[in-house]
Formats: C-alpha cells, structure tokens, sequence
C-alpha cells in the first residue's frame, strides 16, 4: 500500500507541475491572419532602347570594319540628339560564321558582326526621335524597348505602406464585426510580386511625300502592386 501511494502521489506531482504549461497555452490571446493589397500607378519618366547594326562579309575584318563604321554613325547621330555617353552601354557584339546547309553539308556563306548598345533616356517624349535618328544613321535593328520609374523604390515603399494599411483596416473591421478588438500586430509578411514593364505600343504617323514618318510610341502607365500577410492579436 505504501509504494502504490507513493506512486500516485508522484503522478499527482507531475500533473500538477504541468498545468501552468497548459494554463499559459490556453490563455493566449485569439487571433486572426488578413491579407491586404494596394496599386500605384505611375506614368514612366525613364525609357531604354536597344540599337543594333548588323555588317556581312566573306572576310571577317571587313564585316567587324564596316559594323564599327555604321555604331560610329549611330552613336554621334545619337550625340547629336542630345545622348550623352554614359547613357549608352554595350550589351551585345558578334562575329560568327554562317552557313548554309546542302545536302546535310555545312557550307560556309558570310561572317555576321554585329555591335548592340542600350540606349538610356531620361525623357520618355524623345524615344521615337531617337529611334528615327538611329535609323537614319544606319542602325539594323531597334528593339528592347522597355520603361521605367527613377523613383521606383520610393513608390514601392508607398505601394507597401498602403498595403499594410489596408489589411489593417480589414483586421478591424472583422474584430468590430465579432465583438472584439484589435490588440496589436504579431507578424507582417511582404508577397513579393513583380510587376512587368508596360509593353510599348509603336505606331507610324500619316506619311507625306516631303518627309518620312516619325515613329511615335505610347508609354502607358507602370503598375506597381504590394500584397501583405498581417496576423493580428485580438482583445
């Protein structure tokens, strides 16, 4: 009798020593987890352009000559329009070797040289006249055209903090509609999203027999959206 007392009171020990644990766990407060959500629009005060010239020829020296003639062309032309230097960036030059195929046979033909640079305009009006300018200097190829904010970062951060205010906004409105209130804010996670640059729209003017069309594109406007998990403690 005396050992299966003192079991019981060792048991009885045990429990007793555990329940603060579980107390503590039931005394938690209750809480709810909303999702909040915000858009900025912005219209576009940067714009990049990719300028290519591409130059064939049986020799290779000669193909690489007269692509380094044609970039010298585009890029004073560019000059002349008011594109400083460090506004254009390499992003691209080639020289390979191209072939034809007869009969499952590889037969050289020409070397292809080609000089890309990324064009960077802080004046998103002058994209069609740099475009024109390039072309006219002997450019092959325009493509890459994209835009963008200077100020992005400090727009996403605007985009966010509305975000957060927003899922705020909906924590109290689903406390006042159980009869309670809202504590303070455990846990805020960001939804990273990425937001596509606008795609251009390029479109030619009316043509006359004097002049040739200027080319006209269309920004739009950049869309920066910021999504929020809050988890909030509730009174």
């Amino acid at each position: 009798m005396e050992r299966r007392f003192a079991t019981v009171a060792l048991a009885a020990c045990a429990l007793l020593c555990a329940a603060p644990g579980f107390a503590d766990e039931e005394q938690k407060p209750p809480s709810i987890v909303v999702n909040g959500e915000a858009l900025v629009h912005a219209a576009p005060d940067r714009a990049f352009v990719t300028v290519a010239v591409e130059s064939r020829d049986k020799n290779p020296s000669e193909a690489q000559r007269d692509t380094t003639t044609a970039m010298d062309a585009v890029r004073k032309k560019l000059a002349d329009a008011g594109v400083k230097p460090d506004q254009i960036k390499t992003v691209a030059y080639e020289l390979q070797l191209e072939f034809d195929y007869d009969q499952g046979r590889r037969i050289p033909r020409d070397y292809l040289a080609r000089d890309a640079i990324e064009v960077r305009l802080d004046d998103v009006a002058k994209v069609g006249s740099v475009i024109d300018a390039a072309v006219a200097a002997g450019a092959t190829t325009i493509g890459g055209v994209r835009f963008d904010l200077k100020e992005r970062e400090a727009l996403e951060r605007d985009a966010l903090k509305r975000a957060v205010a927003d899922a705020r906004a909906r924590a109290d409105a689903a406390a006042a509609g159980a009869g309670v209130s809202v504590a303070s804010v455990l846990r805020i996670e960001e939804q990273r999203i990425f937001s596509p640059p606008p795609v251009p729209m390029m479109m030619k003017a009316a043509s006359t027999a004097e002049a040739a069309a200027d080319t006209t594109i269309s920004a739009g406007e950049i869309e920066l959206r910021a999504q929020v998990t809050l988890t909030i403690a509730l009174k």
